[in-house]
């Protein structure tokens, strides 16, 4: 199967993360969270996640800048050059130039752009469900609100540009990773 380079729009909590996964397994490429790898990086205390804790705890987003240098150097590494999942990068307008410029140096571009979304209070019952530290209902409602703002743009952009798939994510997973198979031309 022709590995892809797609990335996942959507939400927190709208399923997202779970279908890049087993696309990225089906695909044969990495699924990349930005948000989990920042996650990560304050959980081991690192400099870049000591520079990054008090933005995540608050539900905002981290800067264009920072998020450039994190997905430069996922993107540079081996086993991303011929395909990638990327969920939760780009977020801005800003962010997909820098994505564009990335890929432009690698002589490459997007094959697909999935668009997961589901109505807000499925979101907030979901992420309250998680049982994370950093997930309260007022930081979820803030993510949810932060996202909607800086991120809806880039509907717009992407559909544009005819890569825009959109998928409703309030569906069982089964049903949800077909759409996504049928949206990325799998098996055709």
């Amino acid at each position: 199967m022709a590995k892809k380079r797609v990335v996942f729009l959507g939400p927190p909590n709208s399923g997202k993360g779970t279908q890049a996964v087993r696309l990225a397994a089906l695909l044969g490429v990495p699924a990349i969270s930005t948000g989990d790898m920042l996650r990560l990086e304050k959980a081991a205390g690192s400099e870049l996640g000591k520079r990054v804790a008090s933005i995540l705890d608050s539900g905002q987003l981290v800067d264009d800048a920072l998020m450039a240098e994190v997905v430069t150097s996922r993107l540079a590494q081996a086993d991303a050059r011929e395909g990638f999942l990327l969920d939760g990068y780009p977020r801005t307008l800003p962010q997909a130039a820098t994505l564009e410029g990335i890929l432009e140096g690698q002589n490459a571009k997007l094959d697909h752009v999935l668009l997961v979304d589901a109505p807000e209070e499925v979101l907030v019952k979901r992420a309250l469900g998680r049982g994370r530290v950093d997930d309260t209902e007022p930081v979820v409602r803030e993510r949810l609100r932060v996202y909607r703002d800086q991120t809806s743009p880039l509907v717009d952009h992407y559909r544009r540009q005819g890569l825009l798939r959109e998928i409703d994510g309030n569906l069982e997973i089964a049903t949800v990773e077909a759409a996504i198979h049928d949206a990325c031309e799998i098996g055709k």
